[in-house]
């Protein structure tokens, strides 16, 4: 497992999309493990109720698998004052700085995302978008 990893929804996302190239890569990613926050599962439920219209026992499955991979971090006040200060300095939304306080809370030395510049660095965090064009 790969406990310097991070994840985004939108990565994760891909596992349940019918983009196979993507939804390839993001199972290899996933399968090396990693870390994902609270916020990443909620993300992710939404999107597939919503968007790929998912249901409910098809999501918790999903969610049971990514946790049996992930190590899942929790939200807490800490996470949420670093984050205000990632918003404050980088000018991210508020939800991105969720992701990176996290992802820096939890000792990640890596961010998969597509929401961020690729090669970004942020405080030691490196931020990497796993499907380049």
């Amino acid at each position: 497992m790969s406990a310097l990893d991070f994840y985004d929804s939108n990565v994760l996302l891909y596992l349940a999309s019918p983009e196979g190239k993507k939804a390839d890569r993001a199972e290899e990613l996933l399968n090396s493990g990693g870390i994902v926050s609270v916020q990443v599962l909620n993300e992710f439920a939404r999107v597939c109720l919503r968007r790929f219209a998912k249901t409910f026992p098809e999501i918790r499955q999903a969610l049971r698998d990514i946790r049996e991979l992930c190590i899942v971090r929790p939200l807490d006040t800490e996470t949420h004052e670093r984050a205000l200060d990632i918003a404050e300095r980088y000018r991210f939304d508020i939800f991105d700085s969720l992701i990176v306080a996290s992802a820096q809370l939890a000792g990640c030395t890596t961010l998969y995302t597509e929401d961020l510049h690729d090669g970004q660095r942020i405080d030691g965090l490196t931020v990497r978008n796993p499907f380049p064009s």
